[in-house]
């Protein structure tokens, strides 16, 4: 999964100086292993943060990266130019929540909308500014593609529900969604079994379970299956008494669906579990025979292959 920096500065006295500055960064990431982009954050509104971040293709690179000699280098002569980091840098994890306090939104910008999309943001920022424990907002433009994306920095995750569920904010955002080509979200959480939390709007949305019980389904009925042909005659070789066997057996089954097996297959989906994206009827409709023909598709295997038949080696 994609993994994103996030490094907001104070803002600079020499502005062509720090840009200067953030072409070198964007060259030194752009070596590193798994780099995909870097973004400068949009801070011409004084209520809008100067910041810059870095895409890697998985949380190791991205930590990599933070960790490398030439970007500590980077960083220290930053700090002798006077470009000062605001906040400690901020790793953000696709399909994972943000850290504490912090709220991570994409945006689809309408065509030829992106100034007054910047204007209706920094005048959401001045609202939330004057909540407790706000700390700042970083506004950042991904290339020519019309998705931008916010990070909204809050001292506790406490302080930012409290902005999110204000009535300040509710009154400001059909202005902000009047220069967007489809609503804003929070960046999605998918826990392991598939289940998705977005929020729009204030209002968490959740996969179906229907959906999530089907992936289910979908992982453990091969899941069982092989263990039961394979682990469990060589736990009855080593004389473990039934109650034991099918213990041990049960351990590696949720080991293997949680770490393994679940999020590989939820990450093939992602697409039909998310709340919102997968919410059309068609969407969910196709998803759902997808599903089923893999149902069919392992009930021959298993079937058919008479070396898969467990039944067949007690």
């Amino acid at each position: 999964m994609n993994a994103t920096a996030v490094t907001v500065f104070h803002r600079p006295a020499d502005r062509s100086a720090f840009s200067a500055w953030l072409d070198r960064m964007a060259e030194i990431a752009s070596t590193a292993e798994g780099f995909i982009e870097s973004c400068r954050a949009v801070s011409d509104d004084p209520a809008l943060e100067p910041g810059f971040s870095t895409t890697f293709g998985t949380e190791r690179q991205v930590n990599d990266f933070l960790d490398s000699a030439a970007r500590c280098r980077a960083i220290a002569e930053g700090e002798r130019l006077g470009f000062h980091r605001k906040s400690s840098d901020l790793v953000i994890v696709e399909g994972g929540l943000p850290p504490p306090g912090v709220g991570v939104f994409q945006h689809s910008v309408a065509a030829g909308k992106a100034a007054e999309f910047v204007a209706a943001e920094a005048k959401l920022v001045t609202l939330s500014a004057s909540f407790p424990g706000f700390e700042g907002v970083a506004l950042f433009p991904r290339g020519d593609t019309g998705r931008w994306f916010t990070v909204l920095r809050f001292r506790t995750s406490q302080h930012l529900a409290d902005w999110m569920r204000s009535e300040e904010r509710a009154a400001a955002l059909p202005a902000l969604r009047a220069e967007l080509t489809e609503d804003f979200s929070v960046v999605a959480h998918t826990t392991p079994f598939g289940s998705t939390l977005r929020t729009v709007d204030g209002q968490t949305r959740v996969t179906p379970t229907w959906k999530v019980a089907m992936l289910v389904l979908l992982v453990l009925y091969p899941t069982v299956m092989t263990l039961s042909r394979f682990l469990g005659p060589v736990l009855d070789e080593n004389g473990a008494p039934p109650w034991l066997a099918m213990w041990l057996s049960q351990i590696v089954s949720v080991a293997l669906m949680s770490w393994v097996l679940s999020p590989a297959v939820a990450a093939w989906f992602r697409w039909w579990v998310d709340p919102i994206d997968g919410a059309r009827w068609r969407v969910s409709a196709l998803g759902a025979a997808i599903v089923v023909a893999l149902y069919g598709l392992t009930l021959l295997l298993f079937a058919s292959v008479k070396w898969l038949h467990y039944w067949d080696y007690n």
